[in-house]
């Protein structure tokens, strides 16, 4: 199987910045997309950036100029930058990653991002 786990998270407050990690071990073969999504409580979960193999990136509009994903395919890990964070930045963040040969996604178990006002 295929196991994701976070890093990262933390308290910090509004204007500052956090950097998320996670790394996929386990029965890889070819990982497709990587991502980060988030929850915030009372809300559904969001996309907030993704990342292809090749690097093409894509961010929610709320996190564009802001936040930077990247991801090392040697290592299978996947990064996410958070500058100039703001409060409503708060929530649970969870970190996918598509398993080509198996044709499904895989999550992290979440890390908590708090930005205080």
């Amino acid at each position: 199987q295929v196991q994701l786990v976070e890093s990262g998270g933390g308290l910090v407050q509004a204007g500052g910045s956090l950097r998320l990690s996670c790394a996929a071990s386990g029965s890889i073969f070819s990982i497709g997309g990587m991502g980060w999504y988030r929850q915030a409580p009372g809300k559904q979960r969001e996309l907030v950036a993704t990342i292809t193999s090749g690097g093409s990136t894509n961010y929610a509009d709320s996190v564009k100029g802001r936040f930077t994903i990247s991801r090392d395919n040697a290592k299978n890990t996947v990064t996410l930058q958070m500058n100039s964070l703001k409060p409503e930045d708060t929530a649970v963040y969870y970190c996918y990653c598509y398993i080509i040969s198996f044709n499904r996604a895989y999550w992290g178990q979440g890390t908590q991002v708090t930005v205080s006002s």
